[in-house]
């Protein structure tokens, strides 16, 4: 009988290691990379590298780059349609085009990883990166008419629409592969807030590196130098961290038949409550995802027009990012270590002050009030952000499916992301309100459904099946280490 434990290898097993390993040990055999998942059950081994670390670093970068495409034109807004002669809503559709190609690129992105695995899906993103960044950038050119160039520039950002999910879905994928139960959550919270992060700086660069074909080319650049960290994220480790990283994931249509209330079979297989749970977190990132990303795009558009400028657009933007990242920071290794049960109980308890926050809002963007909005946003980011990873992980727990519940749940979130900006645009106030083209009835809209949606969170149970089984396994891991260890004795 093969037998595993949780315990570090000793000095004599290390020299017989790889450099660039930290493993556990095991009795059985590693497995290749290109070795079927399911046979690690049997062998029994569960192993950590150093080098996982190269690769969420990889993806850090990659994540953060990709991510800036999208809120890129938000604060420049105005300074876009002017330069390129183009109206306020083409500018908002440079952002809406992300959205919309992000919807089909999500949903190819899990049977992408299962038949080519994580690094060719990441070098394929690369490629999307670099095509986006020159192709948007030749749009800049002076001999080109008003239609000519923004086509340029849908291009372009049609490119980046593919890059960008790539390194969002494949986070809690990621993280399932290569980490173990102590570092789960927090590889998963790194890789999602990345994302934001790239978005604010986005938002921060944009209006401060000159014109706007300027600022183009930055964004080219920046995309082109972080492209080839692609080459460092590795397919999968030779050996799994944990039970649920030895397992093959379920096919995302078999996730979307579950769902639906047929019998799939008992890999895919999930309870009704569970069901349940997960259209809840579904449609609470799906709100929170459209809030914020929509502030990105309409920053200036919400702003503007009560007496702030595009830089203080930027700025507000940046302060719900960035406020969002540093709670997210210093909570994901609670999630880890301390509150490894709770992210349930964690979810309403973050989420209600996210929900408030936007509703506030409302009575909030008015003339001189930059103090309270800037709080509001700190509110707001410390509110949301976090929420991302716990509820990557949280439909990671409920769907026992990595790749396809991170791909429905980021596909919901760009949906109502698309549906919140074309609302934006229909109720945007005319030339002859007061003040003109204020987004009054946006703000209105955008606070009554968020808070409405965000009640579901306190009907949410999100029992971690997940975890359990993991724990469950690495107790019968040590069990037999110590039966082993005692008949060894005598």
């Amino acid at each position: 009988m093969a037998t595993t434990s949780v315990r570090e290898q000793s000095p004599k097993d290390s020299e017989a290691a790889t450099k660039d390993e930290l493993s556990v040990y095991t009795s059985g055999k590693p497995r290749s990379a290109e070795t079927d998942t399911t046979e690690a059950s049997s062998s029994a081994v569960y192993r950590l590298y150093r080098r996982r670390f190269v690769g969420i670093i990889a993806l850090v970068f990659l994540n953060i780059v990709a991510a800036m495409s999208w809120p890129w034109f938000g604060p420049i807004s105005n300074n876009t349609a002017a330069e390129f002669n183009i109206t306020l809503d083409q500018v908002n559709w440079l952002g809406n085009i992300v959205a919309l190609v992000y919807l089909p690129t999500a949903i190819l992105i899990p049977p992408v990883i299962s038949r080519y695995g994580i690094r060719i899906c990441c070098q394929i993103g690369a490629i999307a990166l670099v095509l986006s960044s020159w192709i948007r950038y030749a749009g800049t050119a002076q001999s080109l008419s008003p239609s000519g160039a923004y086509s340029l520039l849908i291009i372009g950002q049609l490119f980046a629409s593919i890059a960008q999910p790539i390194y969002q879905v494949i986070g809690p994928k990621y993280s399932e592969t290569w980490f173990d139960l102590k570092g789960r959550t927090t590889a998963t919270m790194i890789i999602a807030i990345s994302n934001p992060f790239g978005g604010a700086v986005g938002q921060l660069i944009s209006p401060l590196v000159g014109n706007t074909r300027q600022s183009i080319l930055v964004l080219g650049i920046l995309s082109t130098a972080v492209a080839p960290l692609a080459l460092l994220i590795q397919r999968a480790p030779p050996t799994p961290p944990t039970y649920a990283g030895s397992k093959k994931s379920p096919s995302l249509l078999s996730l979307c038949r579950v769902m639906l209330g047929y019998n799939v079979g008992t890999a895919a297989e999930m309870s009704k409550r569970e069901r349940i749970d997960f259209g809840i977190v579904v449609a609470l990132f799906s709100v929170l995802i459209a809030a914020s990303n929509g502030f990105a795009i309409l920053s200036a558009q919400i702003l503007e027009p009560v007496g702030y400028s595009s830089d203080e657009s930027g700025f507000m933007g940046a302060c719900l990012l960035l406020s969002g990242m540093a709670a997210a920071i210093i909570t994901a290794p609670l999630f880890d270590r301390v509150f490894t049960h709770h992210l349930a109980i964690t979810s309403k308890c973050f989420v209600p002050f996210a929900a408030v926050g936007w509703f506030v809002l409302i009575w909030a963007v008015r003339p001189r009030n930059t103090a309270a909005l800037f709080v509001i946003m700190a509110v707001i980011g410390i509110g949301s952000v976090p929420m991302l990873a716990v509820g990557m992980e949280l439909a990671c727990e409920l769907t026992r499916n990595a790749d396809g519940s991170s791909a429905i749940i980021w596909f919901s979130g760009n949906l109502a992301t698309v549906a919140l900006i074309l609302i934006a645009g229909a109720l945007r106030a005319g030339l002859n309100a007061s003040p003109p083209l204020n987004m009054h009835k946006t703000l209105i809209f955008q606070g009554v459904m968020i808070l409405v949606v965000c009640c579901s969170v306190f009907f949410l149970k999100g029992v971690q099946k997940r975890k359990a089984a993991d724990e469950e396994k690495i107790q019968e891991a040590m069990l037999v280490q110590r039966v082993t260890n005692v008949i060894t004795s005598t």
